[in-house]
């Protein structure tokens, strides 16, 4: 994703998004912001802001975001821990991005439920769970891919992000979707809370990682070659 304009390559996903969403669904995305020194002058590009710019402007109801901690993150410089700008000499340097943004929007009003729904009601979560997950600052241990070259190519997330946020914003039996698939996290985190998933990926090779994530629960996984809107269209008949 280039960092300068986010939301170049994307603007298509979330319509899509927009579209298969139910009224009153949610969606969540996973962004961290960037910085680039281009002809000698720094840049940050703020990408959390143009993403919720592109919901606002499809009339998705942005909701209060969560800002993720990671506690491996350190600041690196020439592959060693280090602070950038002038070390401990101000006033030059600048602060290091060790946060991303979990951003949340909302298709309409609220999502209505027939009263004692059983299914809502078998999703709730725990006191401890609620006081925990709607907090706005997150610090979970963030993941890395080990899968050699592939690392480079895709945002590695923990399980415990799509798990927190499936239990958040969806009951037992719904649809979930990951137009960014990767390796599967989020396909992993919605088998295991009894939802149903469809999720898309360009590159092929994480189809063999995806198996190897599920193990033998792979077999209940559909790989199939197909557009986008058909992938999601035909799940939305089942």
């Amino acid at each position: 994703m280039n960092p300068r304009n986010p939301t170049t390559r994307c603007t298509k996903t979330w319509k899509e998004v927009k579209r298969v969403l139910v009224p009153g669904g949610i969606a969540c995305v996973n962004i961290g912001d960037a910085t680039r020194t281009k002809d000698g002058v720094f840049h940050l590009y703020p990408n959390h802001s143009r993403v919720i710019e592109s919901f606002e402007q499809l009339g998705l109801v942005t909701l209060p975001y969560v800002l993720w901690k990671k506690p491996t993150t350190k600041p690196r410089y020439k592959g060693k821990g280090a602070f950038l700008g002038s070390g401990f000499l101000p006033p030059n340097a600048y602060v290091t991005l060790d946060m991303e943004y979990i951003l949340i929007f909302r298709k309409g009003n609220l999502r209505s439920f027939e009263p004692k729904d059983p299914k809502r009601y078998r999703s709730k979560f725990t006191k401890k769970e609620r006081d925990e997950w709607f907090s706005q600052v997150w610090t979970v241990t963030g993941a890395r891919q080990t899968h050699g070259g592939l690392e480079r190519r895709v945002g590695a997330f923990p399980d415990e992000i799509p798990r927190r946020l499936i239990r958040m914003f969806s009951i037992e039996g719904d649809l979930v979707l990951d137009p960014f698939l990767g390796s599967g996290t989020s396909l992993k985190a919605a088998m295991d809370l009894n939802r149903r998933f469809v999720g898309y990926e360009k590159l092929e090779d994480f189809s063999r990682i995806i198996r190897e994530r599920m193990g033998q629960e792979s077999g209940r996984v559909l790989f199939q070659k197909q557009s986008v809107v058909e992938q999601i269209s035909s799940a939305l008949t089942v």
